[in-house]
Formats: C-alpha cells, structure tokens, sequence
C-alpha cells in the first residue's frame, strides 16, 4: 500500500526544494516546484500562495514569471519542521 505524503510534508519538500534545489539565483519557478514536489498545478498554487501570505517564501517576478526562494522565516520553520520531525520519528509517531 502507497504512503500518502501530508499536507506538511509538502510544505517541507517545497521548502527544502528552495533551499537546497535551486538552478540559480533567482527562484524557483512553478514548473520546477511542481515536478520536484510532484503535485499538481492547483494544488501548489494554493499552497505557494499561503506560503507567501505567510512570509515563508518570497515571490519573485523575473521577466514576467513569478520565482519562489526561501525566506529567513522559512529556514527557520524548516528547521523546526525537522527537529520536531526527527523527534515524533524517536517515538514512532509519523507526521
């Protein structure tokens, strides 16, 4: 049986994606977060969306496309996200 990914754990590839992923300095583009999240074009637009609206990401508009990058926010919960993480993974709990 296929282990379904939470809401969060999508938050946190999109983040970590970002971070970690990006072809160069201006951002992501929604096509690459799309292929790399591997979700739909609604669904992550929602999700960007309140990303943003929530100071996670930073929306870019380079040459008439909009980029996302990580914001310092959006470290930070990202670092939470993963020791909290790492910590319900100690007592078998799955997130």
């Amino acid at each position: 049986m296929a282990e379904y990914r939470t809401h969060m754990k999508i938050i946190g590839d999109i983040l970590a994606t970002t971070r970690d992923e990006l072809q160069d300095e201006n951002g992501a583009s929604v096509t690459y977060l799309i292929r790399k999240a591997n979700i739909s074009h609604s669904r992550i637009s929602r999700i960007l969306k309140t990303l943003v609206s929530q100071g996670l990401l930073e929306q870019l508009d380079t040459q008439g496309s909009n980029k996302y990058k990580i914001s310092q926010s959006g470290r930070e919960f990202l670092q939470a996200y993963y020791t909290f993480t790492d910590f319900a993974d100690n007592f078998g709990l799955n997130i």
